[in-house]
């Protein structure tokens, strides 16, 4: 079993100077590292699900620890005092991309969207519109009906709310679309209403998806597999 103090030496050992400013530039808060996102993924397969050591990671207030933090805990064990406190932490996009993965699989993934997306803190309100779009697919978390009412929140809010939860806005309505036809007719209108969607990214290179493109690509790429997975399932 993996210790906290070991796994905090292997962070550091692992971390550089390079990818430590890359993530200074992209938000990331000091204390950083720098480790890889290879090498967070090779130690988090290592250590598999272990969430005591994630949380214990975490309260470090390492970013690298943290986005190892969010790969090793385990969902299931996810409370919503848990899920609260590492909302209330998270100080940049990167940590909400990686608190959303977590928390996306856990049986309060919906309630705390519905909790956090009219947030006043950029942070929380990007999760809980993060996780909207983490979850809009799962026919248990919502109804069509319920995405709908989120495509006229979009429609009516995206271009006044904080930046990055602009940015994720724009991509719960991407997924949105993704659910079944008529979401997908009703994302795309919304998306034409709605454009463009101004986000700053500072100096990254990192854009915004404009939907509709966005869209129409990611149905091309799935009837791709699909075409590919009924082939192999006659060869």
């Amino acid at each position: 079993m993996a210790s906290l103090a070991g796994v905090m030496a292997e962070l550091e050992a692992a971390g550089s100077e390079k990818a430590r400013k890359t993530y200074a530039r992209h938000g990331a808060q000091e204390p950083i590292f720098g480790v890889s996102f290879a090498d967070l993924g090779i130690m988090a397969r290592g250590i598999k699900i272990d969430h005591p050591l994630a949380v214990a990671l975490w309260d470090t207030r390492n970013h690298d620890a943290r986005q190892l933090a969010a790969k090793i805990a385990d969902p299931a064990q996810a409370t919503t005092k848990l899920a609260n406190q590492w909302a209330r932490d998270c100080d940049s996009y990167m940590a909400v991309d990686a608190v959303v993965g977590m928390l996306g699989r856990s049986v309060h993934a919906r309630a705390l969207s519905d909790q956090w997306r009219d947030s006043q803190g950029e942070w929380v309100a990007s999760l809980g519109w993060a996780l909207a779009g983490f979850t809009a697919e799962d026919t248990d978390a919502w109804s069509a009906a319920d995405l709908s009412a989120l495509l006229v929140q979009i429609e009516a809010e995206i271009h006044t709310r904080p930046n990055r939860v602009r940015h994720e806005m724009n991509q719960a309505l991407i997924m949105i679309a993704l659910r079944d036809g008529e979401l997908r007719r009703q994302a795309v209108a919304t998306a034409h209403r709605v454009a463009p969607v101004m986000v700053d990214h500072r100096d990254t290179g990192c854009t915004t998806p404009e939907p509709t493109a966005y869209i129409e690509r990611i149905f091309a790429h799935r009837e791709k597999m699909a075409a590919r997975r009924a082939v192999k399932d006659t060869g």
